[in-house]
């Protein structure tokens, strides 16, 4: 339903670009999206480099990796978020497009990234990089999977920055009047569409609480149990995505007369969206693998 124009809330008047400079008829602007990545890469690669050589946060109390490796292994995480997630997207969102127009593939400025895909393509290059090196795989993983939540909620706070991947109608009092037409495209009346601000119901689950909650598991010897904090992340994020889809306005091209809600798998008028189909392996594999870890440290 569409809110009354006192129960919602305007949208901040905040641009996707940071700042815009003119010099020689060049303009720079660098966006808030990409800033999210830098910073979330960043900041990924500080909690790295300080827990991989504390001994006492690892199984028989042995350094995991050396800052040296750990410069190493961000190069290569750096390129399965990017590619990963750029062909993730092509895969499981939009194949037919790109089928018909390949070239658009490699345009990364017009957005349109998939999370899953980056984190397959970050897993398998991880996994690859421990057995080069001699580091246990399932550590290593850990350590992938704490350094992760920071940049997901930085870009969903980029997401709402540049008001894309916004909620379903809604009439809460925390409802937003995104701005564009699709935003405001509601089959109701009233004088504006309202919706969930999903982007940050997932900056808050996906990025702050799972960010606080792998730290306190890992610091309280978490780590010492191989798997546990990887499967913790995945199950966690699993489940977040599975509960804000509910919120969360469907793909575009999954919506028709027949499915308004947009949902790949359907019984009636319940079903699954494209996030959730991705998300309820990553769920169930998490708790496997969190309830494995855990079995192993108590032998």
């Amino acid at each position: 339903m569409i809110a009354a124009a006192a129960l919602v809330l305007p949208f901040p008047d905040i641009s996707p670009d940071i700042f815009r400079i003119t010099l020689g008829g060049i303009t720079v602007a660098p966006k808030w999206y990409a800033a999210a990545y830098i910073l979330g890469i960043l900041g990924g690669w500080l909690m790295a480099r300080w827990a991989a050589p504390r001994a006492a946060l690892w199984p028989g109390n042995t350094p995991l990796a050396s800052r040296t490796q750990i410069e190493d292994i961000m190069t290569w995480i750096t390129l399965g978020i990017v590619l990963g997630g750029r062909l993730g997207y092509v895969l499981f969102y939009q194949p037919q497009y790109y089928l018909t127009h390949p070239v658009e593939i490699l345009y990364l400025w017009e957005g349109g990234m998939s999370f899953h895909g980056g984190m397959i393509a970050t897993g398998l290059l991880v996994i690859v990089y421990a057995m080069k090196h001699g580091i246990p795989i399932r550590s290593l993983l850990d350590l992938a999977a704490l350094c992760t939540p920071l940049g997901l909620g930085l870009g969903r706070l980029a997401n709402f920055v540049n008001a894309e991947l916004w909620g379903r109608p809604s009439t809460l009092p925390w409802a937003v009047v995104f701005p564009g037409g699709a935003a405001q495209d509601c089959a109701n009346l009233g004088e504006f569409c309202a919706r969930h601000p999903s982007q940050l119901y997932e900056a808050a689950l996906e990025g702050l609480v799972l960010l606080v909650v792998l730290w306190i598991v890992a610091l309280r010897g978490g780590l010492k149990a191989r798997g546990l904090v990887c499967g913790l992340f995945l199950a966690g994020y699993g489940a977040a995505r599975i509960f804000v889809e509910h919120f969360r306005q469907a793909d575009a091209q999954y919506i028709t007369p027949d499915n308004p809600m947009g949902h790949v798998i359907g019984w009636g008028e319940f079903g699954l969206s494209m996030g959730q189909v991705l998300s309820v392996p990553m769920l169930i594999v998490g708790l496997g693998g969190a309830w494995l870890a855990v079995r192993a440290a108590r032998r």
